[in-house]
């Protein structure tokens, strides 16, 4: 039975899958992270399935995630989030930037923007800029010429070049903020926009993911203070890694819960490979075992290698 929203523990930490794979052995240790510090800081917890990409989001994948997430004992408040029913939420945060001349249309392809030469004061991997302050006659020849099925991507007018924020594993960090994309050319919302929108809505303040998605954060900060929202706290996990040192993939062997079965590989004893590797007691199978151990500073240890 879900827990009504009113009665819910202010503030909150989450987990938001995307449902392009099974989760494996290093989604799924992220997972436990962010339940951990949020249980321990008295919040609740969230749980979000981030299905804007319906060409990525693969039948019955976001099924297998949920059941797999509660297999090693997740519990989570409150209704599942889908944003593939929240248009309606990033189209009014969209509106409420352009109300502040914030948005414009963009035409570039992938290629044109690779190919683009950088602005002069533009930092390093930033969107250059092409379609910022086209004339109006040009925006209406390039929007003729898009192809069937597209429309222009919207972007946000950054009003900054970088910012810096703090991350409690990560400690200070000054990132690219540049003209994101809130619209994708095929109508899609994009996820910059999306989870900011979101976490808002969800009342979540503190963000436990992978540091792979660090170098977004300072866009969606920027995002927050331009849609007048509050920041949530961030903690970016360091990734598990393969021997080699790369992140942990499907190919890499069996790395999710159906895989291990497979090889005769239980889920407690796939849990106990979890707890262990975030400083749990040694062959403890419960996550609960895990409770007043995580910390910002033990996440601090680097890379977990699975072998």
């Amino acid at each position: 039975m879900e827990t009504p929203a009113s009665l819910l523990p202010p503030g909150a930490g989450r987990y938001a899958p995307s449902p392009s794979g099974d989760l494996h052995l290093g989604n799924l240790r992220t997972a436990v992270a962010a339940w951990v510090l949020a249980r321990d800081s008295g919040r609740s917890f969230r749980m979000r399935v981030d299905d804007l990409d319906a060409a990525r989001a693969r039948p019955g994948v976001a099924e297998r995630q949920l059941a797999d997430l509660a297999a090693i004992g997740l519990d989570w408040d409150g209704e599942i989030m889908w944003q593939s029913a929240r248009s309606h939420a990033y189209a009014a945060a969209a509106d409420q930037l352009a109300d502040q001349s914030l948005v414009y249309e963009c035409y570039c392809s992938r290629r044109e923007i690779a190919e683009a030469p950088q602005a002069p004061h533009s930092p390093p991997g930033a969107y250059p800029g092409t379609c910022r302050d086209l004339p109006e006659a040009e925006r209406e020849r390039r929007r003729s010429a898009l192809g069937p099925g597209r429309v222009p991507a919207l972007r946000l007018r950054a009003t900054v070049d970088e910012l810096t924020i703090t991350d409690l594993v990560q400690g200070h960090y000054t990132g690219i903020v540049d003209d994101v994309v809130l619209r994708r050319g095929d109508g899609v919302w994009a996820y910059n926009l999306a989870v900011v929108v979101d976490d808002a809505e969800q009342g979540v303040d503190q963000v436990v993911r992978g540091e792979d998605l660090l170098s977004s954060t300072p866009r969606q900060v920027h995002l927050a203070d331009l849609l007048g929202l509050p920041h949530p706290q961030y903690v970016h996990v360091p990734l598990a890694v393969n021997a080699a040192g790369q992140r942990l993939a499907k190919r890499d062997g069996a790395v999710t819960l159906a895989d291990l079965a497979q090889e005769g590989t239980t889920t407690r004893a796939a849990i106990a490979r979890i707890v262990a590797s975030l400083g749990g007691p040694e062959g403890a199978d419960s996550i609960e075992a895990l409770r007043g151990v995580v910390t910002a500073e033990s996440l601090r240890s680097g890379p977990w290698v699975v072998a």
